[in-house]
């Protein structure tokens, strides 16, 4: 269920909102020095000592220190995915996710918070996605994916087989990545004023800056009470011009995020250039509450958008009024990337290891559909993805969204199967049930066909591959260290899901798993899985 921020807006006054936001476009001038020119028109009249979040040389008054945020976070209700029959429901389809905000999510709740994350806000898949893991290399930017599929028994049930499924998405070398105009939507209102929202805002915006070439262009837009332009369309090179612009805002004044969403969009349609990446990058803590103040309007507005070829990134900072829900839904719309930033090393590993796949697509509308054999599979259950599904003539409908991918991301999707005869199966066969499903092959348990667009193309791909009964492994140790450490990962989420499929195997397990699977881990991010897990644990007080 989706929640709204704010009371709904009229259709009407969206797109009058809209209309007067994108037909009063600034002015985009050469400045023949490094001097930073604000040149958009407030939609009210200027707080003393500053313009739109962006301060003036006139003093201003000190400032009182924020009251303590109250905890308003929102996050959508989801159930975890139940358990089917495949005499029933053989198929299951859904978008590709490559979001990693609900790992960093966890990561504050108990590294900063002490405390566990609420159920609502664990999505297993984008704990699972958060790592990087060893996938079969694609061939070409034409053929951009090679499935991996591991099949293994599972670790928390003795009874049930976990079936991996993995992609990697063509890794562009530097040399061919294309230039990029990227305009930095920041939310200056006063909810960002704590240490954890704008100053590491700014801090966050450096890293990508310096990551920034003399062809790339860079465009700063802020919002607080109104919405306004601080830094024109700006060479990638002119370093010392960008961070004056942005270490120069102030925090302050209310939330106009529709307009500033608007004006953004305007400004990238001005600067569009089709031999380039067009992308938005928005830094907010997602609390809206002026102007636009419907979220399914909000939405729809930024799926227009990205018909034009502007794309939208969400990166989530702060904590108390963090609203993951317009966060997530936006990103969707935008066929970007929604990434929560809870530390400087969180910036680093989004803006700079993960660069080009933060900012360069190289397939969209990723579909998943997984055709599983009744002859061998009795049941099965997909892990994660909740906020994902989609219907199965979904898959062939080249007009239904999907999630995006990035140079060199990888995607997992991990399924739980009882095979047929098995005595884990949780779903007892009807008495009067419809006659048996025609035998498929019984070399096969399931068959895979992935869908997927080139950037520049309307009509999708496909993609198929069976997954064979002999190329199961034995054992979960016999598996791969990325099958074994996935594993870990995806039990840890649905612990903290409270999904009840994990809740006999413990937190030492777990451990112990992913202890056994970490392999090479340059930049420490797997040994950090299991310190949290070890914290988590001592935080539920339980070893089990």
């Amino acid at each position: 269920m989706k929640t709204s921020l704010l009371p709904a807006a009229s259709a009407a006054a969206l797109i009058a909102l809209l209309a007067s936001c994108t037909t009063n476009e600034p002015a985009i001038e050469e400045a023949e020095s490094d001097t930073v020119i604000v040149t958009a028109q407030k939609a009210q009249g200027p707080q003393p000592g500053a313009v739109m979040g962006f301060s003036s040389p006139r003093p201003s008054m000190m400032m009182a220190p924020p009251p303590e945020p109250q905890i308003t976070e929102q996050y959508e209700e989801t159930d975890p995915n139940p358990v089917k029959l495949v005499s029933e429901e053989p198929v299951s389809t859904f978008s590709s996710d490559v979001d990693t905000t609900a790992y960093s999510v966890m990561r504050r709740y108990i590294s900063s918070n002490n405390t566990l994350p609420p159920s609502d806000s664990v999505r297993v898949e984008e704990y699972v996605n958060y790592f990087d893991y060893q996938y079969a290399e694609p061939k070409s930017a034409e053929e951009p994916f090679t499935p991996t599929i591991w099949v293994t028994p599972s670790p928390w049930n003795a009874g049930t087989r976990l079936m991996h499924i993995g992609v990697k998405g063509f890794d562009l070398q530097p040399e061919e990545t294309p230039n990029a105009n990227i305009v930095l939507l920041l939310d200056v209102s006063g909810s960002m004023q704590a240490d954890n929202k704008l100053p590491l805002v700014k801090k966050s915006v450096e890293l990508l800056v310096d990551e920034m070439s003399k062809d790339d262009r860079i465009s700063i837009v802020v919002y607080a009470g109104a919405a306004g332009v601080v830094l024109e369309p700006t060479p990638g090179n002119k370093k010392t011009k960008i961070k004056e612009a942005l270490n120069a805002l102030e925090a302050g004044g209310s939330t106009a995020g529709g307009e500033g969403l608007a004006l953004a969009y305007s400004l990238a349609e001005e600067n569009f250039a089709k031999d380039k990446v067009n992308r938005i990058i928005l830094a907010t803590d997602g609390d809206f509450n002026v102007g636009v103040v419907d979220a399914d309007s909000l939405e729809d507005f930024v799926a227009r958008k990205r018909k034009s070829g502007i794309y939208l990134t969400v990166l989530g900072f702060g904590e108390g009024n963090y609203n993951d829900v317009i966060a997530q839904n936006l990103a969707q719309a935008g066929n970007g990337v929604a990434a929560y930033i809870d530390t400087l090393n969180e910036a680093r590993k989004v803006l700079v290891r993960e660069f080009r796949s933060t900012l360069f697509p190289i397939a969209k509308d990723l579909k998943f559909q997984i055709e599983f054999n009744p002859a061998v599979v009795a049941e099965y259950r997909l892990i994660g993805y909740e906020t994902r599904l989609l219907n199965r003539e979904d898959f062939n409908n080249d007009q239904i969204d999907a999630g995006d991918i990035g140079s060199g991301h990888t995607v997992t999707a991990l399924y739980e199967l009882a095979l047929a005869g098995s005595e884990a199966r949780l779903i007892d066969d009807r008495r009067y049930g419809p006659a048996p499903a025609a035998a498929g092959p019984k070399d096969e348990l399931a068959f895979v066909r992935l869908r997927y667009k080139l950037p520049e193309e309307d009509d999708s791909r496909l993609l198929e591959t069976p997954v064979r009964t002999a190329d199961q492994y034995s054992s979960i140790e016999a598996a791969t260290e990325d099958a074994r450490f996935a594993a870990a990962v995806a039990a840890f989420g649905q612990k903290l899901q409270r999904a009840g499929y994990t809740d006999r195997y413990s937190y030492e397990e777990i451990i112990e798993l992913a202890k056994d699977a970490k392999g090479e881990d340059p930049f420490g991010d797997r040994a950090e899985f299991i310190n949290l897990v070890r914290a988590a644990a001592k935080i539920d007080g339980s070893k089990s």
